[in-house]
């Protein structure tokens, strides 16, 4: 711990209200480290106020006097995924600097520009750099250290017992050809034809790909078989996750971490995900993985768990020592151990 109050200013480019994971990783994390007696000032991009009150002040689009006052203010500053556009000021202030990665330094057709040359050389020039997965630290940092992402885990839990779940596969996420939920659907005709299996999908999520889907289940006989639930969260996400037996990630972009395989792993579903990215670091030894891309892996990997009981009943037992080390708790108190270290 420290001595004294540490004043950090916590630099989240998009902030609640916004909607997606580093929003969600900024509140945790920085509820965390009000917890551990740090004091705070996030600045963000992010101009709309929700309802929601915090601790600490969330500056939001600051002019160039407020970050000119918040760099005074600070002792340390955190990015929560680079953001030179908010601490570039550092260059003069000269304060301890530590960097979050979250997400790939470069295009999502992987060509690396200027302007990605110019961030990785900014994460590096950091006091300390956090990767949120061993492949975006290969990626990014050699000095990176690795913490994966915190799950809220007040909010995904199991409630139910497995033996009472009455559905089979789950898939959660935008409906694009990226996140691959068209091999759900093959899963299921592979399943059907392959080994004269019969189960069922539900789709949790919006986007370009629904009507393909559907013509999909409907081309393989099995529309009776796949549910199509839209968008879902809070509560009510966690519910139907309940419901369910397994969870497919079959990602076809590598993921920086994949913090939905937490979330369905948290409320007592059996990850199955792709090889790709960060992945592998969600999963743990909690879940299946297989080949990126590959139908026929996925096909005879999840044959092999669905007959096989033993095999579920350690990926189950597993899980929960894996889930630990990604509370926010945990998660917030490495991540500050860290901040320590470059405060020092």
């Amino acid at each position: 711990m420290v001595k004294q109050k540490m004043k950090i200013l916590f630099i989240s480019h998009k902030f609640y209200p916004d909607i997606g994971g580093i929003e969600v990783n900024s509140e945790l994390l920085a509820n965390q480290f009000i917890a551990l007696g740090a004091e705070i000032k996030i600045v963000t991009w992010s101009k709309n106020l929700g309802e929601k009150k915090f601790e600490y002040e969330v500056i939001r689009k600051p002019s160039l006097r407020e970050l000119l006052k918040l760099f005074r203010w600070s002792d340390l500053i955190y990015e929560n995924n680079p953001t030179v556009r908010l601490s570039w000021l550092n260059v003069f202030f000269k304060k301890p600097r530590v960097v979050a990665i979250r997400t790939w330094i470069r295009q999502n057709n992987s060509k690396i520009t200027f302007v990605h040359l110019f961030k990785k050389k900014w994460v590096n020039n950091a006091t300390q750099v956090i990767a949120i997965s061993e492949a975006i630290k290969r990626d990014t940092s050699n000095k990176g250290i690795v913490i994966g992402n915190p799950y809220r885990s007040e909010l995904f839990k199991s409630n139910t017992d497995r033996n009472l779940r009455v559905k089979d596969f789950i898939f959660l996420g935008r409906l694009v050809s990226d996140k691959g939920a068209d091999m759900c659907v093959e899963l299921l005709n592979q399943l059907k034809t392959k080994y004269n299996i019969e189960c069922n999908l539900s789709i949790i999520g919006e986007g370009p790909e629904m009507e393909s889907l559907k013509n999909n289940s409907i081309k393989y006989k099995l529309e009776k078989n796949i549910y199509f639930s839209g968008f879902l969260k809070g509560q009510d996400l966690v519910n139907e996750l309940n419901k369910h037996k397994y969870i497919l990630v079959p990602s076809r972009w590598e993921e920086p971490f994949g913090n939905v395989v937490l979330e369905g792993m948290a409320c007592g579903c059996i990850p199955i995900t792709s090889d790709g990215g960060g992945l592998p670091d969600a999963v743990g030894n909690a879940g299946i993985i297989f080949k990126r891309n590959s139908i026929e892996d996925l096909t005879d990997k999840t044959y092999e768990l669905l007959t096989n009981s033993m095999q579920q009943k350690s990926l189950l037992d597993n899980s929960e020592a894996h889930l630990a080390n990604h509370t926010e708790k945990k998660v917030g108190l490495r991540y500050f151990d860290v901040i320590v270290k470059a405060y020092n």
